[in-house]
């Protein structure tokens, strides 16, 4: 058994800066440095590892142990994930349905600003509240890609656009976890988080415009702007307040997207915007609602599907003593399973830390998106299981660097964990005392950049919020929510988001560009979302 370290230099400050030192170099490697995504994350590996070793002596075997379970996790769920959603795009393309899907665009809207909106907020929205895991940015990005956005802005676009979305991902997992960790109702947590993601929901839409035309733009669009904006964050606070967290994106990206396309039909902007270098769509014939319908389907199968898989009854399935219990396999990490204790504050009395990878062979999210594709491919006259398996190979083909990159990551953030790395630099945040609302988001944001989750880093930090919020007399449901929506924005440039953007977009080694592109959104949402904090935090 080995105890975290939190503070092996004696200040908490000093061990806090140290435990940074694999973030900072990461950064680094990206911005100054200018490497590709593989081999950052290979380096920030490497640094990582000298820092859990040398400098927190966390043993040798322990860390590669940690290592080897951050690998596997990227592999499994995330790089099966990835690979399906990308082949699931591969097979619309194939089968002619994408030529329906951006005709059918192109007939509610030729301008662009406004497919960004249907496609790169409202449609990513959905696709984040159904499946999260890098589905929607891998597909939302693909589409704008099609619909004539250079690969890199087209990426970027939706990666700030999960910013409204990110906290209700997958089935609003994020925030039940949150809720788990400060004792709380997934609804109770829900409902102090109304106090700030649906004003950064309403404001999102109008950033976009912002980036693509400017304050010309949004003044060109504003009605259209006002209709999803409007349509999007009051659905999602009345949802978020009634409902709590499971649908939160779901019925306001739905809503938003159907009554957006409804205005459209009656307001059109005066001025067309394309951008530079955008080929015009033609719309080559007319079809008909059915034909239209049937070229949507992917994603009508892909929604189902997974709505399946997030059902309670379902998940019951696979749980301990459940009949199929037997499909998934749990192998017991060795040196590292309840081998490294996890201490107060962190944890609440001094805790093992469970070490186990999964295999979930059919309730793996990524089995739902494969039954997607398989159910596609069936319904699908055009395309043939030869052309079908041509697509996962080329879909393979183009990943295998950007999963590489991600098992990199994955192997970091694993480490981090272990190690304790994360934990010391949360304390050392969590000694501003009564400063803490304003730097609390800025834990979040750490905590995503390096698990690339936001459930991830509510485990990890959910506890320590609601401990500190006990300390300085503030609300636990307050930090917590702040722990999401921090994370949230760090979600923009996380490196699993970077290597699944560029994968989606066929920019992959560009990842260092898309970084500089994104990470200033990232930091300025931060901002805002810190001063709201504090904000609330003498009210609340």
């Amino acid at each position: 058994m080995w105890q975290q370290i939190y503070d092996p230099f004696g200040n908490e400050f000093v061990s806090a800066l140290v435990a940074m030192l694999p973030i900072l170099f990461f950064l680094l490697a990206l911005t100054v440095f200018k490497l590709k995504g593989v081999l950052a994350a290979c380096f920030t590996l490497i640094v990582s590892f000298v820092t859990a070793v040398f400098f927190f002596h966390m043993p040798v075997e322990k860390a590669l142990s940690a290592v080897l379970l951050g690998i596997s996790n990227g592999l499994w769920p995330i790089g099966y994930i990835v690979i399906m959603a990308v082949w699931l795009y591969k097979i619309a393309v194939k089968s002619g349905k994408f030529d329906v899907i951006r005709s059918s665009i192109a007939g509610i809207s030729q301008d662009q600003r406004l497919q960004l909106l249907l496609i790169g907020f409202s449609f990513n929205a959905f696709l984040e509240g159904a499946a999260g895991f890098g589905v929607p940015i891998a597909i939302s990005a693909a589409l704008l890609t099609e619909l004539g956005f250079k690969p890199l802005k087209a990426a970027m676009l939706c990666l700030i656009a999960n910013a409204a979305s990110g906290a209700f991902g997958a089935v609003g997992i994020p925030v039940i976890t949150g809720a788990q960790m400060g004792n709380m109702t997934p609804l109770a947590l829900s409902q102090t988080l109304v106090y700030t993601i649906p004003f950064i929901s309403f404001c999102i839409p109008f950033l976009l415009i912002l980036i693509v035309d400017g304050l010309k733009g949004i003044k060109e669009t504003l009605p259209a702007l006002l209709v999803v904006s409007g349509t999007y964050a009051i659905l999602q606070a009345v949802t978020m307040v009634t409902m709590g967290p499971e649908l939160a994106n779901i019925i306001s990206a739905l809503a938003s997207m159907g009554i957006l396309a409804l205005f459209l039909r009656k307001w059109q902007p005066k001025h067309i915007y394309r951008e530079e270098g955008a080929p015009d769509i033609e719309q080559k014939q007319t079809y008909r609602g059915v034909e239209i319908l049937k070229a949507w389907s992917p994603f009508y199968i892909l929604t189902a599907v997974i709505t399946v898989w997030s059902l309670p009854a379902f998940k019951a399935l696979f749980a301990v003593g459940g009949p199929l219990n037997w499909t998934t396999i749990l192998v017991k990490m060795p040196f590292l399973h309840q081998q490294i204790v996890k201490l107060p504050p962190i944890a609440q009395t001094e805790t093992p830390i469970d070490a186990i990878f999964k295999i979930d062979v059919i309730s793996a999210t990524g089995t739902a998106i494969l039954i997607a594709v398989m159910l596609t491919g069936l319904f699908s006259r055009h395309i043939t299981l030869t052309e079908g398996a041509v697509c996962l190979k080329a879909a393979v083909k183009e990943l295998w660097v950007p999963v590489l990159t991600i098992c990199f990551v994955m192997g970091f953030a694993n480490l981090a964990n272990f190690a304790g790395l994360s934990s010391a630099i949360g304390l050392a945040l969590a000694k501003t005392g009564d400063l803490f609302p304003l730097v609390s988001p800025v834990l979040g944001w750490i905590g995503v950049f390096i698990t690339g989750s936001v459930v991830s880093n509510n485990a990890l930090f959910g506890n320590l919020q609601a401990v500190t919020a006990s300390q300085i007399g503030s609300q636990a449901g307050l930090l917590i929510g702040a722990n999401t929506t921090g994370g949230v924005m760090a979600k923009l440039i996380s490196p699993q988001s970077i290597a699944i953007a560029t994968a989606a977009v066929g920019e992959t080694g560009k990842e260092s560009e898309l970084f500089k592109k994104t990470v200033k959104y990232s930091f300025i949402l931060l901002g805002i979302v810190c001063i709201w904090t504090f904000i609330l935090a003498q009210f609340v």
